[in-house]
């Protein structure tokens, strides 16, 4: 698991699910249902009022694929990467 944190271009459908995602200088199509997942807050007791995580398989045209969590940060009016994995 790789903790990103920065900024990444989303594409979502009517219905507010990730249908795509650019990071990296590369383009990932989702290519499995994504699913709204509760973030991992470690030991806070009193976590943040955050808007959902979504959780999404994203596959490059030459095949690469990697899980991300992605979540739309108001405050900056952009979404953010949380998480990537392979």
């Amino acid at each position: 698991m790789t903790i990103i944190g920065a900024p990444v271009a989303v594409w979502t459908a009517e219905t507010g699910r990730p249908q795509r995602l650019f990071w990296g200088g590369r383009r990932y199509r989702v290519t499995d249902t994504p699913t709204l997942v509760d973030a991992d807050f470690g030991f806070i007791t009193h976590p943040p009022d955050l808007p959902p995580v979504w959780r999404f398989q994203g596959t490059t045209d030459d095949g690469q694929s990697l899980v991300f969590d992605v979540r739309f940060d108001h405050a900056r009016g952009e979404w953010v990467l949380l998480r990537t994995w392979e």
